[in-house]
């Protein structure tokens, strides 16, 4: 009896590294101590030195039952991005920017084709963020995990200068909010899509007119949006964010408050943007009213965040310049800390 026979092949693992070293090295930044396989990662902060009150900030964060389309459907290269942009996405909330990225797998076999396609998705997403895989774990658990099943989760840092994070504090009543645009479902909600659309692999292959001719599971598995640059290019054109969020779980409900100061309430108009068709198929397959579909989706806007109304017109065009949609979808009120759709 050895490892090996116990379910847990180090040579695959060895394997993996290999295949997956030229993705992780794609994304190194210049202050990338080392190279991969060490014990840990390391990453100089020399040059933030300049900055007068420098700040961690992290996420952690996974992707959730949306793994079981890309099991389902048997496409691994794109839940890597959707892993990185949950983490990163939350990062930039606070006027940090993602420096170095994680990750962890945990399967149940050890592929390495399969590992290294996942990794080079998360490569993708730290190359759209700016951020470097300094490090990962790749973990095989038999009898843990089915063989052809993985779970995968990951962990970013980022730094801000204090005195220029957004902390919402000075948001006041009058200020407008924009929304960017998300390309679907992203990351969150999946359980109930799962309860709601038939996910076997001959539905998930079918075309809809509806969904631009696409198929379920291509919309489904769509990649969760980076917001990195999106932000970037707003604060660069000189427009200040006085407060953020990630439309995650919790949809707009939950998240939409976590960026308001007390007595201040945000006012979103639904009819500002289009939403995109595949919530209507949810929404309608599914029996699910409004407010439901508001709190557990994004329902077509990953990211919001509030600016002056002097502000706003020069935001939207900016993100369009950028070649990002972004919206004026709704303003700040005086009221108790919350949302009210309109």
């Amino acid at each position: 009896m050895d490892y090996k026979n116990a379910g847990v092949d180090v040579e695959a693992g060895y394997k993996a590294v290999g295949l997956m070293k030229k993705h992780v090295e794609s994304t190194f930044r210049s202050e990338v101590l080392g190279g991969i396989g060490g014990f840990s990662g390391a990453f100089s902060i020399e040059p933030f030195k300049k900055m007068e009150e420098p700040v961690l900030v992290s996420g952690t964060d996974g992707v959730g039952t949306k793994l079981k389309i890309a099991f389902e459907m048997d496409k691994h290269g794109t839940v890597g991005i959707d892993c990185v942009a949950m983490c990163v996405n939350d990062i930039i909330c606070t006027g940090g920017e993602p420096l170095f990225f994680l990750d962890y797998i945990a399967c149940g076999k050890n592929e390495p084709e399969k590992i290294a396609c996942i990794v080079g998705g998360i490569a993708e997403g730290c190359r759209q963020a700016g951020a470097a895989l300094i490090g990962g774990e790749t973990a095989e658990m038999p009898g843990f995990y089915p063989a052809d099943e993985y779970d995968l989760a990951g962990f970013a840092v980022g730094i801000a200068d204090r005195r220029k994070m957004i902390t919402g504090d000075n948001i006041k009543p009058g200020d407008i909010i924009i929304g960017i645009a998300s390309s679907g479902i992203h990351s969150n909600g999946f359980s109930l899509v799962r309860k709601v659309f038939d996910v076997s692999r001959e539905n998930l292959s079918r075309t809809f007119e509806s969904l631009g001719g696409k198929s379920l599971g291509e919309v489904l598995l769509e990649p969760t949006k980076i917001y990195v640059n999106a932000l970037r290019t707003v604060k660069e054109g000189g427009v200040t964010i006085k407060g953020c969020c990630n439309i995650t779980g919790g949809g707009f409900y939950e998240n939409v408050p976590r960026m308001l100061p007390e007595g201040a309430h945000a006012q979103i108009n639904t009819g500002s943007y289009e939403v995109p068709p595949v919530f209507g198929m949810l929404e309608k397959d599914g029996d699910i009213g409004k407010d439901a579909m508001y709190n557990t989706f994004n329902m077509g806007i990953g990211m919001m965040f509030v600016v002056n109304e002097a502000d706003a017109d020069k935001a939207v065009s900016l993100l369009n310049a950028s070649g990002q949609a972004g919206f004026i979808i709704g303003d700040i009120t005086d009221g108790k800390k919350g949302i009210t759709l309109i």
